[in-house]
């Protein structure tokens, strides 16, 4: 873990406050905070020490008290940069680039002025409260910065030493970076092509702040990895989940909220929102109105008999999503949905992409990093939120007109929600010559 510490020099007053970084054995910096104190208001330890340790400022005037608060405020943000950054980018000019920002030397704005592939993604985290997010306002959604910040980390393990810079975004370079992230690091195919398309982004972004990219840049491929692995609940098994005999109040509860969730077709935190306030009548029609987290649409839901049914007693109670995950892979693998089917969950995994094993204790021998692999294994293993929003989509489709289950589910095209539940255009094909050959069917019968 790394430690700030302020130390001072010299005897006669005003003395500099030096800051002192601590890391392991390799980083160990010192520099200049820029400010100064006289020593008749510092709080010392180690004073027979050449440089002793700065433990405080006396707060006897209110230009003290900012001092303190200044120090205070300048270690919090190294120690939160110095999390967010990766081992080799850490060394003397990080520490003093860290102070130059917090003192206003060196505007956050100005890694914008660089060309280097590190700074160009790093501009974008720095000002992604003033960038436009998808649902037309400003500042961009913890979960989008989150990415940028994992781009940023992955950047920098895959340039090494070399220092990257826009315009080496080209077709070579996203197929090498590609098969570097699949091969290498083993990342899931569609978690890499994410990347790519975050990259190209980043190149987007930086060619609008006057740099030039490769005129290829547009050509790199990235998209969206089409999904081998549809996962969803079929009629038959919510059946056994909702007549199983169940005593833990946890999974009484969970199942509530994978029942409502499998009628209502929306992603796993919208559903987890819900609460009275969302139930309104509209025009003598009892309805569910909610607004997307992700995508900011509005969506309208007729509350119907069965959802009337699964909330007779009242809503559910509420839960955390990351503990309804877990509570939904508990419930059905209490009701023996286990069924063993190929599909992707997160491991523990080592260099060579190969699950680490658990002993008797559930601890793991050595450590790992988190990836999705493939496998066969028990279907309760894979559940987690998103497969109320299949089910919903996949279990209605063909008895429901599809665009009315698009207004419910929010896919923007057709294409977009045949590949959401694993359909193409030969699926859809098939479905209208089913129609018409009832239509001929009721004709003959006339």
């Amino acid at each position: 873990m790394a430690t700030v510490k302020y130390i001072i020099r010299g005897k006669e007053d005003p003395v500099t406050i030096y800051l002192r970084f601590i890391h392991g054995r390799k980083h160990d910096y010192i520099k200049s905070t820029g400010k100064i104190i006289n020593i008749s208001n510092c709080i010392l330890s180690g004073s027979g020490k050449k440089s002793p340790i700065l433990e405080g400022v006396k707060r006897n005037s209110k230009e003290m008290k900012n001092l303190n608060r200044k120090l205070r405020d300048l270690k919090n943000q190294i120690i939160d940069r110095y999390d967010e950054a990766a081992p080799g980018e850490i060394n003397s000019e990080w520490l003093q680039k860290q102070i130059d920002i917090f003192n206003g030397n060196v505007a956050v704005e100005e890694t914008a002025k660089s060309d280097l592939l590190v700074d160009a993604i790093q501009n974008i985290i720095d000002t992604a409260g003033l960038r436009e997010n998808s649902k037309g306002g400003l500042g961009l959604s913890k979960n989008r910065i989150d990415n940028y910040k994992n781009l940023l980390q992955i950047i920098i393990k895959y340039q090494g030493k070399k220092r990257l810079k826009v315009q080496d975004v080209d077709i070579k370079f996203g197929k090498d970076f590609l098969d570097w992230m699949l091969n290498k690091r083993n990342y899931a195919e569609s978690y890499a092509k994410k990347k790519i398309d975050d990259l190209k982004t980043v190149c987007a972004d930086a060619e609008i702040n006057g740099f030039t990219v490769s005129p290829q840049l547009k050509r790199v491929k990235g998209g969206k990895a089409k999904n081998q692995y549809i996962l969803y609940l079929s009629p038959q098994e919510l059946q056994t989940i909702e007549q199983a005999p169940l005593t833990s109040k946890s999974l009484l509860n969970t199942r509530k909220w994978l029942l409502l969730g499998c009628n209502l077709g929306q992603r796993g935190q919208d559903l987890l929102n819900l609460t009275e306030e969302n139930f309104v009548t509209r025009n003598g029609l009892e309805v569910i109105e909610l607004k997307q987290e992700k995508t900011g649409k509005q969506v309208t839901i007729p509350v119907l008999p069965v959802t009337k049914e699964i909330l007779k007693e009242g809503l559910p109670y509420n839960i955390s999503l990351q503990k309804f995950n877990k509570h939904l892979k508990d419930l059905c693998k209490e009701v023996g949905i286990d069924e063993v089917i190929p599909g992707m969950k997160i491991e523990m995994v080592d260099k060579n992409g190969k699950i680490i094993p658990k002993d008797k204790n559930g601890k793991r021998k050595e450590k790992g990093e988190k990836r999705k692999v493939k496998g066969s294994f028990p279907k309760w293993q894979l559940m987690s939120s998103h497969v109320c929003r299949r089910s919903f989509a996949t279990n209605t489709y063909g008895k429901l007109p599809t665009p009315l289950i698009m207004q419910i589910t929010a896919h923007s095209t057709e294409k977009m929600f045949l590949g959401y539940i694993g359909k193409s255009s030969m699926d859809y094909a098939q479905q209208i010559a089913d129609f018409y050959a009832k239509e001929a069917q009721k004709t003959v019968i006339k």
